[in-house]
């Protein structure tokens, strides 16, 4: 009977013990939003909940398959929308006295960290934003909103900087999707600059046969970094389209490294333009190898290579293009 009666404690003891499974949820109000409108939490390129905004309240209990984890809350228009990082908590989202991208959010520390920066920085011109972002990532190694800023503007910093940050980070930021990233860039960058020889890389091109970029030696090669979705690469097409027509017959050929994750738009893009020269693309988006390579933090850009492999010229365009290609190509 005693052993009996000790296992019953025993039992409750450790009931006792248990902590309570924190599971996350999202409350929130809003302003001058139509009854029924759907909201999404959008995450990993794909949908992870959506629900309806009634009487300017809406509610999430959405199982996180990790926390903290980064999402977009949005209406189907994107009309309106919010960047938010997610925890297992209860969290409150208020747009009733500001705009819906600037709602106070709370429950979430990760989105507390985010907002505070975000304050101090939205006002500031670029180079001083990128100056507070760097200064948080040094003073939160632990943060994972530390490891999402270093991904993003690892080329941006440099290879050298980028490994300083990334080595004071804990092993949890360093495992991350964002980690991972980071570490990619840190093993592929070689950031080749004028005057020395291009990078050799392959991929694969628009019908899946593997291309080298050092196929071309020996012909002046503009490689170049565009995607389908960047406005400013489509209104240079046409000009570059004129340009090869003009200087292909003396030798110049294009190597077109797409950022776009999307096939068919890729595609469709190379179509729709008359893009007539080579094209490769891995389909990893801004992850893709050749822009880790090349140090690629924004397109269109490009990096013009002699005949004997020396590169001459970077983000040349139009005029200036032809007038590189004139001097060379005598």
């Amino acid at each position: 009977m005693k052993k009996l009666i000790f296992g019953l404690f025993l039992i409750i003891l450790s009931s006792c013990n248990e902590k309570e499974q924190i599971e996350f949820s999202l409350e929130g109000k809003t302003k001058g939003i139509e009854n029924g409108t759907l909201l999404y939490l959008d995450a990993d390129n794909g949908i992870l909940d959506s629900t309806k905004i009634k009487e300017n309240t809406f509610t999430f209990h959405t199982d996180l398959t990790e926390s903290p984890k980064q999402v977009i809350l949005r209406t189907k228009d994107f009309s309106h929308y919010r960047y938010l990082w997610l925890e297992d908590s209860t969290m409150t989202f208020d747009a009733t006295k500001s705009d819906f991208r600037l709602a106070k959010v709370t429950g979430s520390y990760e989105e507390n960290l985010s907002q505070k920066l975000s304050k101090k920085t939205d006002s500031l011109p670029r180079d001083e934003q990128l100056k507070m972002d760097m200064e948080f990532v040094e003073n939160h190694p632990n943060s994972i909103h530390s490891s999402y800023l270093l991904s993003v503007y690892s080329s941006t910093w440099g290879k050298k900087k980028t490994v300083e940050l990334y080595e004071n980070f804990s092993s949890k930021n360093k495992n991350n999707q964002y980690g991972k990233k980071i570490s990619k860039y840190i093993e592929l960058n070689q950031n080749p600059k004028l005057g020395e020889q291009f990078v050799d890389f392959e991929m694969q091109d628009t019908v899946g046969k593997i291309k080298k970029l050092s196929s071309l030696k020996g012909k002046a090669i503009l490689l170049e970094f565009w995607a389908a979705w960047c406005g400013p690469c489509r209104k240079e097409n046409p000009n570059l389209v004129k340009t090869y027509n003009k200087f292909h017959p003396k030798g110049f050929e294009i190597f077109a490294v797409s950022l776009d994750s999307n096939k068919e738009n890729w595609l469709k893009a190379i179509k729709d333009d008359s893009l007539i020269w080579n094209h490769v693309n891995d389909l990893k988006g801004d992850e893709n190898k050749a822009s880790l390579i090349y140090g690629i933090n924004g397109i269109p850009d490009n990096f013009l290579i002699s005949e004997s492999g020396e590169i001459i010229g970077r983000n040349l365009r139009g005029e200036k293009l032809n007038q590189k290609l004139t001097e060379i190509l005598q």
